[in-house]
């Protein structure tokens, strides 16, 4: 109806031009001039009428093909019509990542130890012995995290044991085969022999191919964050001690350790923060020795450094167990997030005999990145429960015992090796590890 309207008053104008032109006798070139004018502008509505009636007549057939009676009309041409560019990209919901991470306690060697791994008709070290009934554990594991709580100085300045550290290098190379990943480096032996033992015992691991943090060759390095990635999952990881046990940094080299200190601590989590990790993992070495419950110190710099961005504690140095939990903490832009802290994993190896420094475990947190909205959630935290056994002769004193899997075999007669002896202390064993860190999360 417009079209016919538009054109019915277009023949009007044009014939009353031309009956004008013939009463006042107009030049040619004006007539024609307004014909080709009219001609034009009738030319472009016809066109675009036409082209508006299309699209129209595409919308309707797509909505009665819609209807679930006329599912299947006018199909092959509606589908020409609603097929989407070529540039035009589809994009899906990225997946989920889901980790598993281990960790254990604090790597000590004492002189027995040592004394025990040394082979005499090589002349070599080898340690592989003390964790053949556990190596399983951290086989399958996406990242395993530990704490070197000695010292590889090197064999010329002299193996030895408390009150200063320095272990046979062999054991980081064991610790590797071991599945040993990430380690802190920052505890309160870690000048043992001084800023020499510091900087080699770096070199033997970086030769060993064990990533670490915590003590430095350099301020550029410690500068450095390390950033592992693990399946997809960034992790940054800090690692922090309240002290050296009173041996001097050297003038000049204040940057070969990271004390417990706040403001660096903060300086770092903003370089931290600056590559964008998924994940951050601090592992403190904090804590009273001895004392199966963490203290006022330890509680306060875990708030501090879960409200200021941490995701993850893993505490150290007690040298026993003590109590975990997983939180969720609400930052200032009123979002949540899940935390989590184990405030000591207490003596993975030593040969200490202090009541419950024996007891130790692997920690297995599982750790998912949403694929929709990046947040981190902690899905579940479990734990092995491990014994540091050791036979009263023989070599190859020390091994690593699965308390659960020894408990069973014992009762079920398939292996009664352990005795009656060990049989009742990996019973009250079991029950320490569990009245300490409770139940699995």
């Amino acid at each position: 109806m417009i079209l016919e309207s538009v054109i019915f008053n277009v023949y009007i104008y044009f014939m009353k031009e031309s009956k004008d032109m013939e009463q006042k006798k107009s030049s040619s070139i004006k007539f024609f001039i307004n014909f080709v004018v009219i001609f034009l502008l009738i030319f472009f509505i016809i066109l675009f009428t036409r082209s508006f009636n299309k699209e129209l007549n595409a919308v309707s057939k797509l909505a009665y093909m819609n209807s679930d009676s006329n599912n299947n009309l006018y199909q092959e041409e509606i589908e020409e019509n609603i097929i989407p560019p070529e540039n035009i990209v589809i994009l899906e919901n990225p997946k989920d990542i889901t980790i598993n991470m281990s960790v254990i306690g604090d790597i000590m060697c004492h002189n027995s130890q040592y004394v025990d791994a040394y082979d005499y008709s090589t002349g070599e070290y080898d340690f592989s012995y003390v964790f053949e009934d556990i190596k399983k554990y951290l086989q399958d594991t996406d990242i395993t995290i530990g704490n070197i709580e000695t010292t590889f100085a090197g064999k010329e300045v002299g193996y030895s044991n408390y009150p200063n550290f320095n272990t046979p290098e062999a054991l980081a190379y064991n610790l590797k085969d071991l599945g040993i990943d990430v380690v802190s480096t920052a505890n309160n032996h870690s000048l043992d022999k001084g800023y020499e033992g510091l900087e080699s015992t770096i070199n033997f691991l970086d030769d060993a191919g064990i990533l670490h943090t915590g003590t430095f060759k350099s301020q550029q390095e410690k500068d450095t964050i390390l950033i592992k990635e693990v399946n997809g999952l960034n992790i940054a990881f800090l690692s922090y001690t309240y002290g050296t046990n009173g041996m001097a940094i050297p003038a000049g080299k204040e940057y070969c350790i990271n004390l417990i200190d706040k403001d660096l601590i903060l300086k770092q989590l903003e370089l931290a923060k600056d590559q964008n990790p998924d994940l951050i993992c601090v592992i403190m070495h904090w804590g009273t020795e001895y004392e199966i419950k963490q203290n006022n110190v330890q509680e306060d710099l875990a708030n501090f450094l879960f409200e200021n961005g941490v995701d993850i504690i893993l505490g150290g140095h007690p040298h026993v167990l003590q109590p975990m939990e997983k939180r969720t903490i609400t930052l200032d832009d009123n979002t949540t997030k899940e935390c989590f802290v184990i405030y000591s994993l207490g003596n993975f190896m030593s040969a200490q005999t202090q009541e419950n420094t024996r007891d130790t475990v692997i920690l297995n947190l599982q750790i998912t990145k949403s694929g929709r909205d990046g947040k981190i959630t902690i899905n579940e935290v479990k734990y092995v429960p491990l014994y540091m056994y050791k036979k009263p002769s023989g070599t190859k004193k020390y091994k690593l015992l699965d308390i659960e899997k020894c408990i069973a075999n014992y009762e079920q007669g398939i292996d009664t090796s352990i005795g009656q002896n060990t049989y009742n202390t990996l019973i009250k064993s079991l029950e320490k590890i569990k009245s300490i860190l409770g139940e699995e999360i």
